[in-house]
Formats: C-alpha cells, sequence, structure tokens
C-alpha cells in the first residue's frame, strides 16, 4: 500500500506539473493571439490576459489525453533512471500489480475532469464567446437557444428587435410550428404580438400561415386583434445555416447538463446526435486517460540501460497521437451517424486499453 500511494502521488505530480507547463505555454500563445486579433479595439493587456484565461481552458481540456500520455512517459523514465524501477521488481511486484497504481490515478483524473473541468470549461467559453463578440462586433445580430419551452431566436435590424418562439422546428430550422412573433421598436419598446401555426423560412422572409395580430400599442390589444390574411410575411436576415449554427457547440454544454440538452433539441425537432456522441465520450474520458498510461508503460516502462530510449519514447508519444487522432475522427464519424454513437465514443479507449495490455503481457511474460 506505501508503495502504491507513493507512486500515484508522484504520478499526480507530474501530471499537474506537465499541466502547468502546457497552460503556461498556451496562456503565452493565446495572449499574444489576443492582443494581436483586437489590436484596433486598443484593447489592454490586462483585458487579452482575461479573455486567455477564458478562452486556454477549453484547449487544455481538448489535449488532456496528450497531457496524460507525456506525464506517464515522464514518470516511468523517471523511475528507469533512479533505478527504482529495478527495486520494486527486485521486491517481487509484477509490472502489471506495479501499473494499478498509475492506471487508477488516471482513472481518477478523468473523473475529476468530468465532473469538475468540464463544466468549468463550458461556462469559461460560453463568456469567452460573448466577449469576444462584443470585441469583434459590438453585439451579436441574431440569438438562438433551446429549452424545455421550445425555440427561442432573435433577429434585429433598422427597425427594431423580433423574438422568436416556436413548440417545434424542422430538422434544417426552416419551418416552425405553433410559433409566436414579439416585435419591439428600435427603443426596445413592445409594438406587436404574431401568433402563427406555422412558419416558413424564404430568402428574406418569414411566411405566416394561420396567423393573428396584437397590436400592443392599441388600449384593448385583445378587443383590437385581428387574423392577418395567408401568406403574410415578415422581413428576416436568418438563414437555415445560421438557424443550425445558432445552436451550441456539445463542448459548450456543461456534462450536467447534457441530458437536458438533449431531450430540449429532440423535443424542439432538431438532431441531437453529435451531443450523444459528446456525451458517450466524457463518460469514456476516464478510461482513455487509463488507456493513454498504458500506452506509455508498454513502451517506457524498461530499465534505462536496456537502451533505444529515444526510439520507445517516440513509440508512445506516436502511439498517443494516433489514439487520440482515431478518437476525433471517431467523433466525426459518430456526429455524422456513419457509426453508431456507442462504437465512436468507446471504440478507440477500449481498443487502445486492449492493445497496450496485449503488448505489457507480451513484455512481463514472454
Amino acid at each position: 500500500m506505501t508503495l502504491s500511494l507513493y507512486i500515484a502521488r508522484r504520478f499526480v505530480m507530474t501530471f499537474l506539473t506537465v499541466f502547468a507547463v502546457f497552460l503556461g505555454i498556451l496562456l503565452l500563445i493565446d495572449v499574444i493571439d489576443q492582443l494581436r486579433r483586437y489590436s484596433g479595439s486598443d484593447i489592454s493587456f490586462g483585458r487579452a490576459f482575461y479573455l486567455s484565461l477564458l478562452n486556454v481552458p477549453e484547449s487544455l481540456y481538448q489535449i488532456l489525453p496528450l497531457i496524460m500520455i507525456l506525464s506517464a512517459i515522464a514518470l516511468f523514465l523517471g523511475l528507469a533512471r533512479s533505478s527504482e524501477l529495478v527495486v520494486v521488481r527486485a521486491a517481487g511486484r509484477s509490472g502489471l500489480r506495479f501499473l494499478l497504481a498509475p492506471v487508477t490515478a488516471a482513472l481518477l483524473i478523468g473523473l475529476v475532469a468530468v465532473a469538475v473541468m468540464n463544466p468549468l470549461v463550458a461556462a469559461t467559453s460560453k463568456e469567452y464567446d460573448a466577449l469576444s463578440a462584443a470585441y469583434a462586433r459590438g453585439s451579436s445580430g441574431s440569438i438562438l437557444s433551446v429549452s424545455a419551452e421550445g425555440l427561442w431566436m432573435r433577429q434585429g435590424d433598422a427597425n427594431g428587435q423580433t423574438v422568436i418562439r416556436a413548440d417545434r422546428a424542422a430538422p434544417d430550422g426552416a419551418e416552425l410550428e405553433n410559433v409566436s412573433f414579439f416585435l419591439f421598436s428600435p427603443e426596445g419598446l413592445s409594438t406587436a404580438r404574431i401568433e402563427a401555426r406555422s412558419a416558413r423560412l424564404e430568402p428574406g422572409q418569414w411566411r405566416l400561415t394561420g396567423a393573428k395580430r396584437w397590436d400592443l400599442a392599441a388600449a384593448n390589444p385583445e378587443r383590437d386583434a385581428v387574423a392577418v390574411p395567408e401568406g403574410l410575411t415578415l422581413p428576416t436576415d436568418l438563414t437555415s445555416d445560421r438557424i443550425r449554427g445558432g445552436i451550441a457547440e456539445p463542448s459548450a454544454t456543461s456534462f450536467w447538463n447534457l441530458p437536458r440538452q438533449i431531450r430540449d433539441l429532440e423535443r424542439a425537432g432538431f438532431s441531437a446526435r453529435s451531443y450523444q456522441v459528446w456525451m458517450q465520450m466524457e463518460l469514456a474520458q476516464p478510461l482513455l486517460m487509463a488507456a493513454m498510461v498504458l500506452v506509455a508503460a508498454g513502451f517506457t516502462m524498461r530499465h534505462a540501460r536496456s537502451g533505444k530510449t529515444g526510439q520507445m519514447v517516440l513509440l508512445a508519444l506516436a502511439g498517443g497521437f494516433a489514439i487520440f487522432f482515431l478518437r476525433n475522427f471517431a467523433q466525426v464519424l459518430g456526429d455524422n451517424g456513419q457509426i453508431p454513437i456507442i462504437a465512436a465514443a468507446w471504440s478507440p479507449p477500449v481498443a487502445a486499453a486492449l492493445l497496450a495490455v496485449s503488448l505489457l503481457l507480451h513484455l512481463e511474460d514472454g
């Protein structure tokens, strides 16, 4: 138990060190990028640093598997150079039993990353997107969100703002059911409300069917409400691509909110497949972290005098990068529906873990 705790503690410290190094490098690069990107806005260094603090966590979270394999390689090389691996084997402990400590630590790090870091990254990325949009163009012309109440959108032009709410939408976002339009003047005053059975998006306009209009500036809007003729149109600058693109990326949603977001998207008529794939990938994250440790061990958990240390490190890095890119490729295939969701999320870490264990068994037992 004492040896296992020592190895686990040393591995966690190595991981935190590598994590801090990458954090510093990414912060330095991102601060320079923010200063260059918003140089026309006379952004201060402090504001650029704040934007980088909001933006860097997402990048760090994406490369956590690579940080994990680098930490594992550094751990095993350090143990080999200090001959601690030789001492452990001489004490009668097998290599597979020795790996229980770092693998368990990797699983725990993966669980903490999903449970704690994922919501933090979702919050910081949303804040970064809002601030960067404000610096770039002042404010966003249209906003889309999906909730249990339905689909909400906002569009704006010189005549004011229009808030749109619908129960459901077609998968391409070009047709809405049971839709309400809330019209506001440029001063922000509510001017009219329109209820329609359906609204179809055409180039530059919404075409309404079964519509009724309330003039909110009238003394009695309900009494003066009128049914409008079929084919009523309202101007818009929205397109199907902008509506679909307005849905937040799965990575911008906290892991704990993913089930509710998936239900809301499906209820609103949109495909939630990318969210389902992302959720399964997050559940598989701890296994992927453990697989990275096993891959590193398969190539670098050997005595330093065995030679070819540089080649083994390169092979371990190549294996880690291959698993990382295979996982991203499987995610794309899963999002497009070309492979099942479970296969897209779980196949890469399971295959990596099994191959690494096979290599370790071969090295240990011949």
